[in-house]
């Protein structure tokens, strides 16, 4: 009797993804099976970007098609970020599939360098990935991303995004004099950092990571409302007051229906520059204990590290500036996590939806 596709499906339809935890999608376009002579060629649609992960769900699907006695050819993997739906009233921008904000409750828990390695770990990993920085008090994006000028305008209307480590960026730290500081109110900030966002010309992003400012101040509220966002992470260190201010920013987020896609826990380990001792100086599992206490995802945990600062400082961090290095390694960790978590998402339905329109009579 001949194998056909609805036998490979039906034995692929009780594989569980290692990634996922969830039953493999076994519908096209997600899987698609071509008869190629004797054997059949299945191609395996992921939702997140790929990277090096997919040698898990390689195995347990050659294992499900052997014991179904299904002669197997080629078994490819390819990526297909999806665009995700946003918060109730606002709807994604053309140009950008997942806006993903990465907050804190407060500031110094290095929630920019958080923001920035994850981006660059995305683009990577294969996606495409733009940063904007909407800390408006302290930019820092120019500096990390080792780029300075402006951005271009070719209609007068629109800022080209700059360019960095293959990161399409944009800063109002690249608008303003070096050592201006922002001395702007709240509603200033809000309009300036929308406009930020609008009037760049992303270039067709899967991830736009957003830098928010830090805090629950107005200005992330205000973020928080009007910027479409697909989800937020939540970056914080171990230390008790820092986990209080955490807490407050995963619930700003939750009220304004804007998922937690999961927790970050930033200086989770001293780590000796000299003799390589570790010592959890902030505290220990906070950021764990605050991820399972609000039945959150655990992204995971990055060591207080020199060199971490020190590339970060330089324009190169760590992913560009040591790609196989401990901390590289865990800034893919947690990204490749993130994208995940993305990808389980609802899928954004807005173009299905008629528009409202008030009409004066």
């Amino acid at each position: 009797m001949s194998t056909t596709p609805q036998d490979i499906r039906a034995a692929l339809s009780r594989v569980i993804n290692p990634d996922t935890r969830k039953t493999l999608a076994v519908t096209e376009p997600e899987l698609q099976i071509t008869a190629a002579g004797a054997v059949f060629d299945i191609t395996v649609t992921l939702g997140y970007p790929i990277f090096n992960g997919e040698a898990a769900l390689r195995q347990v699907i050659e294992s499900a098609l052997a014991a179904a006695q299904v002669p197997l050819g080629a078994l490819d993997f390819q990526s297909r970020i999806a665009t995700h739906a946003v918060q109730r009233g606002l709807r994604p921008l053309d140009s950008v599939r997942n806006i993903i904000a990465v907050a804190s409750g407060k500031g110094g828990v290095g929630k920019s360098t958080t923001s920035v390695n994850l981006a660059l770990a995305l683009h990577a990993q294969g996606a495409r990935v733009g940063l904007l920085d909407a800390d408006i008090y302290g930019p820092s994006v120019p500096i990390m991303l080792g780029l300075s000028g402006k951005p271009k305008s070719v209609d007068g209307k629109s800022m080209e995004p700059m360019v960095g480590h293959g990161l399409q960026a944009n800063s109002i730290g690249f608008l303003m004099d070096d050592d201006g500081p922002a001395i702007w109110r709240g509603p200033m900030v809000t309009q300036a950092l929308t406009q930020l966002l609008s009037l760049t010309k992303w270039d067709n992003l899967d991830y736009l990571i957003v830098d928010m400012p830090p805090g629950t101040g107005d200005i992330a509220l205000t973020m928080a409302q009007k910027v479409p966002l697909t989800g937020a992470v939540i970056v914080t260190t171990p230390q008790d007051l820092a986990l209080a201010d955490a807490r407050k920013g995963l619930i700003m987020f939750q009220k304004v229906d804007v998922p937690v896609l999961g927790i970050v826990e930033n200086m989770s380990m001293h780590v000796c520059s000299n003799c390589g001792h570790t010592e959890a100086i902030f505290g220990q599992d906070g950021g764990r204990q605050l991820a399972a206490a609000y039945h959150l995802p655990w992204l995971g945990g990055l060591p207080l590290q020199l060199d971490i600062r020190e590339q970060t400082d330089s324009g190169r961090p760590s992913v560009v500036a040591a790609p196989d290095g401990q901390a590289a390694g865990l800034y893919h960790q947690i990204a490749r996590q993130l994208a995940i978590h993305v990808a389980g998402q609802p899928l954004d339905d807005s173009g299905t939806r008629p528009r409202v329109v008030a009409r004066g009579t």
